[in-house]
């Protein structure tokens, strides 16, 4: 699928995925690759700017690694915090450590007369996070910007177009400079619509598969229900979706999915009970890494089993998206946690190739296109759910007796949310089974049982997520129902973390 694209160099800042998002929703195509990636992994064709992110750390010591060749590519470059100081690091300006760190909103004043900063106030509010700062620029740069603290805030090439703030417009600045960057010095059309990834899509798969068969496997998820209309949309009946009931979904799960794209879609599924040899396969497993790629693998086998029956199959469709692939540490510089569908695919596959129609869009975007694909809201605002299901949710190792302590829980807790009218208000919400045991009272016995944490978040893209204030009375009756009907619970708590510093799902 040829666009044209802003790249962005992630140096592993807190706001690069934020940074990518806001490109995105100009309606310009942007794609996250590492910062020390070499030109030759870049598919130069279609770049029409390059933006360098912030970083967590400092010191640009550490950006040894980084192209430098980019500089003479003749694109509009744009550095971002870190990424501002690397351009002068390079290019032989002066970064010094600061006595002190910089980090909130701060005054900043722009000289307007700059193509970065058309249309914008000569005095601003922005967000600033550095130790570092620019002494002296290099030869041939301006200064365009500076606060009462720091001469040199903001800087521009206009000849070699490159420029650099030190500051983080994507924060706080309704996207007006990186407007001025996409829009008007990069010359990106806003193009890169729903509608537009959807027909593209479609051709391309058609193109890909021509007459052969294609597996699909579908959870009944958002991603993997939108990959699996998408690719139907563009090869019908070539099409044929298996669903894996590996005795980790939540309960009467397994029949609702099954029977609702029966119905609705007249998708081609082939159900296959594969319960023991998952469970199996993760007894006494403790380690949340190590269950993600046993369950990855097994999905594979599942799959090359199935295709053995149906007769030859030649590609597999997954639903992995974007996040996914980040977390991943696919193209980053660490991995936060590996997904089954990414990080625990395992090395040899019996399949021509893998399709994944939506590994570079973002949670919300998925959502969009399957509304484009006029897939009912029941389905594209369901709750995200891990492919590797409640092994995730069971914190230490997995019995027969936990997921039914868990699901019994987490089906209590999805109904009290339900008949509260929140269910469309909360992003994602579900019970974790923790580890931990600990003393209570039932009856006129002691009883030493385990403790079930809720979870509620809202989100935009899964990337960061916020807990949500979910009234007292209704965790009261969630908390109450829980420790009366489901037997070995004596214990009920609230998560209350946000992402960062936590992540969403507890494994």
């Amino acid at each position: 699928m040829k666009r044209q694209t802003i790249l962005i160099m992630d140096f592993g800042g807190e706001y690069s995925q934020l940074l990518a998002r806001k490109i995105r929703e100009m309606n310009v195509y942007c794609e996250l690759i590492p910062y020390n990636a070499s030109i030759e992994e870049i598919n130069l064709e279609d770049i029409k700017g390059i933006v360098l992110s912030g970083n967590i750390s400092s010191e640009c010591e550490n950006t040894v690694h980084f192209s430098n060749e980019i500089f003479n590519l003749g694109v509009p470059i744009l550095g971002i915090g870190y990424g501002a100081q690397v351009i002068c690091y390079l290019l032989d300006g002066c970064i010094k450590r600061s006595e002190d760190r910089e980090y909130g909103e701060s005054t900043v004043y722009l000289d307007t007369d700059s193509e970065l900063f058309t249309g914008l106030d000569r005095k601003n509010r922005y967000w600033l996070a550095h130790v570092d700062y620019i002494k002296s620029l290099p030869q041939g740069f301006d200064a365009i910007g500076y606060t009462e603290k720091y001469p040199i805030i903001a800087f521009e090439n206009k000849k070699s177009q490159i420029y650099g703030v030190q500051f983080h417009p994507e924060v706080n600045d309704n996207d007006k400079i990186l407007k001025n960057f996409v829009y008007n010095i990069c010359g990106c059309k806003d193009d890169w619509t729903t509608s537009n990834f959807v027909d593209c899509s479609i051709n391309d798969i058609r193109e890909k598969v021509g007459d052969g068969k294609v597996l699909c496997g579908l959870s009944g998820g958002v991603d993997s229900s939108v990959a699996a209309v998408l690719v139907h949309k563009a090869i019908g009946d070539q099409l044929i979706c298996i669903f894996v009931d590996h005795g980790l979904l939540r309960k009467n799960e397994g029949e609702e999915v099954v029977n609702f794209f029966k119905e609705k879609f007249n998708l081609n599924i082939i159900k296959v009970d594969a319960k023991d040899r998952f469970l199996s396969r993760l007894k006494g497993v403790t380690d949340p890494e190590l269950k993600r790629k046993i369950i990855g693998e097994e999905f594979i086998r599942v799959f090359e089993e199935e295709a053995l029956k149906i007769g030859k199959v030649d590609y597999l469709v997954q639903g992995t998206i974007y996040p996914d692939v980040i977390e991943s540490g696919i193209g980053r510089k660490g991995i936060i946690k590996s997904h089954h569908n990414v990080g625990g695919l395992p090395d040899n596959i019996e399949f021509k190739g893998i399709i994944e129609p939506l590994r570079q869009l973002f949670k919300d975007e998925v959502r969009k296109v399957g509304l484009e694909l006029g897939m009912p809201e029941e389905i594209v605002w369901r709750q995200p759910f891990p492919g590797p299901g409640l092994a995730v949710r069971i914190i230490g190792d997995i019995t027969e007796e936990k997921l039914h302590i868990l699901k019994e829980a987490d089906a209590i807790y999805r109904e009290e949310i339900a008949k509260a009218g929140l269910a469309r208000e909360i992003w994602q919400y579900f019970a974790v089974l923790t580890s931990m045991k600990s003393v209570g009272v039932s009856g006129d016995g002691r009883t030493y049982d385990y403790t079930v944490a809720l979870r509620a978040v809202n989100s935009v893209d899964g990337m960061t997520a916020n807990w949500v204030r979910i009234p007292y009375d209704v965790l009261e009756k969630v908390s109450h129902r829980i420790t009366t009907e489901v037997d070995h619970v004596n214990r009920v708590v609230y998560d209350i973390s946000n992402k960062p510093p936590a992540t969403i799902e507890w494994e």
